[in-house]
């Protein structure tokens, strides 16, 4: 299996205002969401630190992510090259990761075990799970929002 790691450089296209509401193209549907594969990405907070994936379809299907660097520093996961290809990725660099979060009465956390892999020029995205890494599916947020 070939990966790569990913680098650090997602936040600021994230917090591009110029961006607006890109619609995203998901290469493989969500696991458990197969009829849905047109998603907006809205942001949440002026911070550009949470944003709601939201179905074109079926705009009550929304997910809550965000860039794991603010909450995550350390984290740069391996991503199979298989991803790249089903993104029809030419730049792996170019590409930039969401966690979906979860928010609970007692704590919030992201989902590390399988983060959202978007193609920057492309806006085709797919959820890859990272078999193997050790990333928890549950992660505490460090940070508050």
């Amino acid at each position: 299996m070939t990966t790569r790691s990913m680098s650090r450089q997602n936040e600021a296209t994230m917090t591009d205002p110029s961006l607006g509401l890109p619609t995203i193209s998901m290469a493989v549907p969500m696991p458990g969401f197969p009829a849905h594969k047109e998603f907006v990405l809205v942001r949440l907070n002026d911070d550009g630190l949470l944003y709601a994936l939201t179905s074109i379809d079926d705009p009550e299907l929304r997910f809550l992510v965000a860039p794991p660097e603010p909450f995550f520093p350390e984290y740069a996961p391996e991503i199979d090259e298989s991803v790249f290809a089903a993104l029809n990725t030419h730049d792996p660099d170019r590409a930039l990761l969401l966690t979906i979060i979860t928010v609970n009465e007692d704590e919030t956390t992201a989902n590390l075990l399988a983060p959202i892999v978007v193609d920057r020029d492309s806006m085709r995205a797919m959820q890859a799970i990272l078999v193997g890494s050790g990333y928890p599916v549950r992660a505490i947020l460090n940070r508050a929002f």
